[in-house]
């Protein structure tokens, strides 16, 4: 696709919403990138001077084609878009890419590696790292060393998102804290069927207060916005709230159609977060 065709796109065209017929022969033309200007526009970024670096890891379980004698492989993958991609995929078209490779015969592994690593950076306008794995890779799965925010007995009545509930103590600094919710909730900007995921705040600075950010994690409960829209939204609100001196905003997404979206954005020079599990992962 063009850079002109995909600066066209938009997610009331994506197949999203739509009956779609599975195709189960190779399409790359499935994939339907849209660009990130217009919702960073709206938070108030630059695309010419991002306050974040970052990815959007992608999770893939069901992953298979034929070998050259016509039988199945099945594999798993992880795809790392970058941040500062000119477009996001949109995650319907990423599994009806993906399926496509369903009666397509492929060399190996490598093979595919290299197919979906091509058409993923095409769509995205960037370079996408693709890793295919066997299912004798070994997953791992982890409980965060933080600090969970669930556990506060707190009332909410707020579920739009309010940066304006964000604050912080200029009383306290922290050097290295990880505050973490399960609570997060957000719908899909097109059909507005419901996004479940944990999100993760690693920072250092004035403390932020911690039941003011439980309340604005809250508050994305009835919002209708893409997962990585989501994250950098959350990422500048903390930033312009609560200035801290570094941030990560990651957020682990449960699957859907066999993907699990995992945004991450940190400011420059942090690193950026492992592909460790999620419990409801």
């Amino acid at each position: 696709m063009s850079d002109f065709q995909s600066s066209l796109n938009t997610p009331s065209d994506s197949p999203l919403g739509k009956s779609s017929a599975y195709r189960s022969d190779y399409a790359p033309e499935l994939l339907f990138p849209i660009p990130r200007r217009g919702k960073r526009e709206e938070i108030g970024v630059d695309e010419a001077a991002l306050p974040f670096v970052g990815e959007d890891l992608w999770n893939a379980y069901e992953l298979s084609w034929l070998d050259p004698r016509g039988k199945p492989v099945v594999a798993l993958g992880e795809f790392r878009v970058p941040a500062s991609s000119p477009c996001l995929i949109e995650s319907k078209s990423l599994k009806l890419y993906l399926n496509s490779f369903n009666q397509t015969r492929l060399a190996g592994l490598g093979e595919a590696q290299a197919l979906i690593a091509r058409d993923l950076s095409q769509a995205a306008g960037s370079e996408v790292q693709v890793c295919l794995q066997s299912l004798d890779a070994e997953r791992v799965f982890v409980k965060p060393v933080g600090v969970c925010l669930d556990a506060q007995e707190i009332e909410i009545d707020r579920y739009q998102p309010e940066p304006e509930l964000l604050r912080a103590d200029p009383a306290r600094v922290v050097q290295n804290e990880l505050l973490y919710s399960h609570l997060l909730k957000s719908n899909c900007l097109v059909t507005g069927q419901p996004d479940w995921g944990a999100v993760f705040v690693r920072y250092s600075g004035l403390a932020i207060d911690r039941e003011a950010l439980l309340r604005y994690i809250v508050s994305f409960r009835e919002h209708n916005e893409f997962h990585e829209q989501c994250v950098e939204r959350i990422f500048c609100d903390l930033m312009r709230q609560c200035r801290p001196a570094t941030l990560m905003v990651w957020a682990r997404y449960t699957r859907r159609g066999g993907l699990d979206i995992n945004p991450c954005r940190v400011t420059p020079g942090m690193s950026l977060a492992e592909n460790l599990g999620e419990v409801r992962q």
